[in-house]
């Protein structure tokens, strides 16, 4: 059986904050300015690509893992190699909710809509897509849409999650301008990646702001001053000012996440703890 990380693992990995990132959304990690406000814990989530390293072929054991951590919630990335309904078996034995997937719309989705009902999701969303023209955007925009109302005729939500590139202007316009003036408000949210917010040089509260209210997930991912991925509480942005300055409409997931962990089970337990105790 995986072992969950030690008490001294954790508290080594928390570590002293980095030094201070000049870019919008980054200040001291712990967020200054204590208010009392905190992380719902039923909130918390953490996205299983983190983890893909200690999953290989046998989820269970990572599973069973981050519920004595303290998670009851999981995105997914994947069921690694079962159906939905093997995999939706599994997340039951050990009482986590897969509430949110990460799924490509180019398929089938009479298909996407059966697994995501069999993994009892409620969000799915289109994990990266890149186009080089904005002619492609226009067009990825419309089945994205399309998509959506798919899905809301099932029950389930649309989402877009973002990374850097859509941030930058392409032919005079941002690709994330394109899919939120192309999409329904109703029916297409966004789950803001904080960590690439911050690395495109925006500040995240104005995107929250922009796209008021469609904006229902983060993904909580802690940046260094170089840039390179951070568990949360060692890297540079500034939650604390984020979900207080965001706080008015209610985020229904902070999704825990590390491109590049050094250890996936200890970035598990980092990044648990640090929402869970965070006061802002």
């Amino acid at each position: 059986m995986t072992q969950s990380p030690s008490r001294r693992a954790v508290l080594g990995a928390l570590g002293a904050a980095a030094a201070v990132a000049a870019l919008p959304g980054t200040a001291s990690a712990t967020g200054g300015g204590w208010h009392g406000r905190r992380v719902p814990r039923e909130s918390i989530s953490i996205q299983l690509y983190t983890l893909r390293g200690v999953i290989g072929d046998n989820p269970a054991p990572v599973l069973e893992a981050l519920a004595d951590i303290g998670y009851r919630k999981v995105e997914l990335a994947g069921t690694y190699g079962r159906t939905a309904e093997e995999f939706a078996k599994l997340l039951r034995k050990y009482r986590i909710s897969a509430t949110s997937a990460h799924v490509g719309i180019d398929g089938d989705l009479n298909k996407l809509v059966a697994d995501a009902k069999a993994l009892r999701n409620t969000y799915v969303n289109v994990p990266y897509v890149n186009y080089p023209t904005l002619a492609e955007w226009v067009s990825f925009t419309q089945r994205l849409d399309a998509a959506s109302k798919v899905l809301r005729k099932a029950g389930l939500k649309m989402g877009y999650h973002n990374h850097a590139h859509e941030f930058q202007v392409l032919e005079g316009k941002r690709p994330i301008d394109v899919i939120a003036k192309g999409t329904s408000r109703r029916d297409v949210h966004l789950e803001v990646d904080l960590y690439w917010v911050v690395t495109a040089g925006v500040d995240p509260v104005e995107v929250f702001r922009q796209n008021f209210p469609r904006v229902r997930q983060y993904h909580v991912k802690d940046r260094k001053p170089d840039g390179s991925f951070a568990d949360l509480g060692k890297g540079t942005i500034d939650f604390g000012r984020i979900f207080r300055e965001t706080w008015h409409h209610h985020v229904d997931e902070y999704i825990v996440e590390n491109d590049q962990p050094a250890d996936a089970l200890v970035t598990a337990e980092v990044g648990y703890k640090y929402l869970r105790d965070l006061r802002f």
